[in-house]
């Protein structure tokens, strides 16, 4: 695994926690030498993260579109800020340049994100692995839509279990780079190999 994308708030959020596993998330990336990918932006735990990743050595890539650019939102100390038109370019640029996926602690911006690559995943669009840093058991309500939607028949459980899951970032890392796709897609077919 050689890029991790990281999908997270462009908020602090409310509680210290939240900015410690950005700092842990960023250094242990930087360490590892895992080229961080995310949305570009200075502010919040976004800017948090992709400074702990510099500060550490790390390569940083963020990937914003114009209209952020101009609300003076971009990070201009990145490895590579590159500079997209729409939110969809945003995403498929992101998707291409990460072997895998995080979602911190976010908003609606970060759920959406981490929604559509997890249904690319259960889609089989990609195998690549998807995870939640549950800091604070902020996923804990997630989790149990997706067990929800299972219960409901609206999901398999193996799609449900798709997002690896831990509060400890190097824990996660760890579960990620032992990944193997084992899931069938939505229709039943297994990953090719």
């Amino acid at each position: 695994m050689k890029s991790v994308c990281v999908f997270c708030g462009s908020s602090a959020g409310g509680a210290p926690d939240y900015e410690i596993a950005a700092i842990t998330l960023g250094s242990a990336l930087a360490r590892q030498r895992i080229t961080l990918v995310y949305g570009g932006a200075h502010v919040g735990l976004m800017g948090t993260l992709a400074n702990a990743a510099l500060a550490n050595g790390g390569e940083v890539v963020g990937v914003i579109p114009q209209t952020l650019v101009e609300k003076e939102l971009a990070h201009n100390g990145l490895s590579q800020l590159v500079v997209v038109e729409t939110m969809h370019e945003r995403k498929a640029m992101m998707n291409d340049l990460a072997d895998g996926f995080i979602a911190m602690p976010g908003g609606l911006g970060t759920l959406e994100e981490m929604a559509e690559v997890l249904t690319w995943a259960q889609l089989g669009i990609h195998h690549k692995p998807c995870a939640f840093l549950n800091t604070r058991g902020y996923y804990d309500h997630v989790r149990g839509f997706l067990n929800h939607a299972v219960a409901e028949g609206f999901m398999k459980q193996q799609h449900a279990d798709l997002p690896l899951v831990s509060s400890d970032p190097l824990d996660l890392l760890t579960q990620m780079h032992a990944y193997k796709p084992r899931h069938t897609d939505k229709w039943g077919r297994l990953p090719p190999k």
